[in-house]
């Protein structure tokens, strides 16, 4: 298991500039890129052990994580 957060400009990095231009035109691409880096961090914080948390929470948390991340993919795709 990996330590490492998954920021959206490190799992696109092809995308950089069109999550810029998403994030200042798009309002429902902001709504899931904040609720994709809130879920981030508190899986890298129970990764971490800063705030541990019991397996099957943190086990939803990665699948919420990886829900957003395959819808945000498919807007930076279209």
């Amino acid at each position: 298991m990996s330590h490492t957060p998954h920021e959206l400009s490190e799992e696109f990095p092809e995308f950089a500039d069109k999550m810029h231009e998403l994030k200042q035109s798009n309002a429902h691409f902001v709504k899931l890129a904040d609720e994709y880096h809130e879920i981030n961090r508190q899986v890298h914080r129970a990764e971490t052990n800063v705030e541990p948390m019991e397996q099957l929470a943190e086990d939803q948390l990665r699948k919420q994580r990886a829900s957003l991340k395959d819808e945000i993919y498919g807007i930076l795709r279209a």
